[in-house]
């Protein structure tokens, strides 16, 4: 009996309905948009901050081991120590490697670079520009500084990675290129700064480098030759590593106090969540005798925009449900005082108000099942359309979108319509049908 009445009470009015499922279709698009958005920013704006440089610094644990002595800094260890080469590909090996984008170990050796009679001491640092590095399962695959640093600018060309004989050729910093009036094509001698007049080798400038930071008043080289050069095969001292990481939050910050610090519940959490500080902490246990420190600008930039993100899309979310709520109540509210006739005429045949009610609520539940599902799809829509202008690419939304999207439009129209609710009990059959009310 109550699903016939119900569906006959729908079928009345139907201008009304629709308009008011559009409203909840038109609020649930905008929430489907923006909890998509909210859920898959985190990743786009971490690839997005990728364009900024590596978040981890991996160096020997030596390193950060300092005595001090007499209220200074006393490592005799510092520049001595260097981690291996063939370990790093075991930073493809650790829980989140697929979240590595890319490495690229430095070594950095004092020369002292001649052309045109000009001599100026300056660091060779050996990187790796664009390098195959085989691992067990990709063989093929590829890292340097070509693909964790691509702010860095080459007026050029870039060397060839595997050209280590002969020579060779080099980036030299635009700052430094000013100061020895060299260009692309310019063959430079290096030497030994304790040795200055004893050629070390030949290079030739194959592109001007500008990267706003220490490489600008250096020259920047394929690590195998600065290692031969150096007389350093197989170690570095240092690795850049660019890894995917989500935002920080009170978890993270305490973790980065030691991991000590947390429950063993909150390092489980922490250990399986891809923060810049557990990826840091799995690499050292990857490598032996190496320190990771994220670098703490670029991961501390990435949340703040993230978070900041985030409470928009939450804000402006609330804020179309409220309006959603606001238009279903003012036409459900209309559409009780014409039906009051109808209300007046079931209650003076024995209808209790609650029952009353529940026809009413089951009419909000179907309009606000409708409107969500034309919203989900509205939604996805144009989530894929504000993904691909705004970051070049479609937005993952979730299958947990649906269900979330859905209970809202209900919610919101169930919402609208309690003022309603207490329009119904206040109306008294004797007014009504004698037309008082």
């Amino acid at each position: 009996m109550f699903l016939r009445m119900l569906r006959q009470s729908f079928a009345g009015n139907r201008k009304r309905k629709a308009l008011a499922a559009v409203t909840v279709a038109l609020s649930a698009a905008l929430i489907t948009t923006l909890f998509a958005l909210s859920v898959d920013v985190g990743d786009k704006m971490a690839s997005e901050m990728k364009a900024y440089g590596s978040n981890i610094r991996v160096t020997p644990r030596s390193e950060n081991m300092p005595l001090i002595i007499g209220g200074r800094d006393f490592n005799p260890l510092r520049g001595r120590d260097f981690i291996n080469e063939a370990d790093l590909p075991k930073l493809k090996d650790i829980f989140w490697r697929h979240n590595i984008v890319g490495f690229a170990p430095r070594l950095t050796l004092p020369v002292v670079a001649e052309s045109g009679g000009r001599a100026l001491e300056a660091g060779l640092i050996g990187i790796y520009l664009d390098r195959n590095v085989p691992l067990p399962d990709d063989p093929g695959y590829r890292t340097g500084v070509r693909s964790i640093n691509p702010f860095w600018h080459v007026s050029g060309a870039w060397p060839d990675d595997g050209a280590i004989d002969g020579v060779v050729d080099v980036l030299i910093g635009g700052g430094l290129a000013a100061r020895l009036g060299a260009g692309v094509g310019t063959e430079l001698s290096l030497a030994d700064p304790q040795a200055p007049r004893s050629t070390s080798a030949l290079v030739r400038v194959a592109g001007i480098l500008t990267t706003g930071d220490v490489e600008d008043e250096a020259l920047v080289a394929p690590l195998g030759f600065v290692q031969r050069l150096a007389g350093r095969p197989g170690k570095v001292q240092s690795v850049d590593v660019s890894a995917l990481t989500v935002a920080e939050n009170d978890l993270s910050r305490k973790a980065s106090r030691g991991a000590e610090a947390l429950t063993p519940e909150e390092y489980d959490v922490w250990y399986c969540t891809a923060y810049v500080s557990s990826i840091a902490h799995q690499i050292e246990e990857a490598i032996a005798n190496v320190t990771a420190r994220p670098i703490w600008q670029v991961a501390a930039g990435e949340g703040a925009v993230v978070g900041r993100i985030q409470t928009l899309l939450a804000v402006v979310s609330v804020a179309a449900i409220a309006a959603a709520a606001m238009a279903v109540a003012a036409l459900t509210t209309t559409t009780i005082a014409e039906r009051a006739a109808e209300i007046g005429l079931m209650k003076a045949l024995g209808a209790a108000p609650w029952q009353i009610s529940l026809l009413f609520v089951g009419e909000a539940v179907i309009v606000g099942l409708i409107g969500g599902i034309i919203g989900v799809a509205a939604g996805y829509l144009l989530a894929q359309g504000v993904g691909w202008s705004v970051f070049g690419a479609g937005v993952d939304v979730r299958l947990i979108t649906v269900p979330v999207v859905l209970a809202t439009s209900v919610v919101t129209v169930l919402a609208g319509s309690i003022v309603s609710s207490r329009e119904i009990a206040a109306l008294l059959p004797v007014e009504v049908l004698h037309g008082r009310r």
